[in-house]
């Protein structure tokens, strides 16, 4: 028999991952996917580090396969998911899944997309290291500012912390308290 908690993670995951692949193209600067920060930041809050950082793994191969997006997506989705779910994991706080983001996505994320497009295109001509940095840490920070504001509004309400609960811990008194 199929356990019920890890059925529900799979589809709760399965929906993040859906919301991301629709929602980053229709919203997309180009060099910037703010939505790609909006739903990393909602998933690393709401199913920790190790859901979310599955998550953005398979939005950015979705996303490089079917809208033929570069590396960049990997790049950029992933580092940032990680970080946003492990400063969440560690604040308990919006701001720290923010700060992750904007670290993961805007810093890391952007600085390893350099060496992988010189691999990918085949050379350097006109490519820096910041080349990317500036548009990451713009999609990453709007991204992170859109979340904030809709994580503010679902944060306490009862499926949003029973979603939560699933992943991350036990509600006590209306609050999700770690594990």
């Amino acid at each position: 028999m199929v356990n019920s908690s890890k059925t529900q993670k799979l589809t709760i995951l399965a929906m993040m991952i859906a919301l991301d692949v629709v929602l980053s193209p229709i919203f997309r600067i180009e060099g910037m996917a703010p939505m790609s920060s909006v739903i990393n930041v909602t998933g690393a809050v709401l199913m920790g580090p190790s859901y979310v950082s599955v998550m953005a793994l398979v939005c950015a191969v979705i996303r490089m396969t079917m809208m033929g997006i570069p590396p960049l997506a990997l790049t950029g989705a992933f580092f940032g998911a990680l970080l946003a779910g492990l400063g969440y994991r560690y604040t308990h706080k919006i701001w720290g899944a923010m700060l992750g983001e904007i670290i993961g996505t805007g810093l890391i994320g952007s600085l390893t997309s350099f060496p992988v497009m010189v691999w990918f295109t085949g050379n350097s001509n006109g490519m820096y290291w910041f080349l990317y940095t500036p548009r990451f840490f713009g999609g990453a920070i709007s991204g992170s500012i859109i979340a904030f504001i809709v994580l503010y509004k679902l944060k306490d309400t009862r499926p949003f912390l029973r979603a939560q609960s699933l992943f991350q811990g036990v509600i006590k008194n209306g609050k999700l308290q770690p594990k």
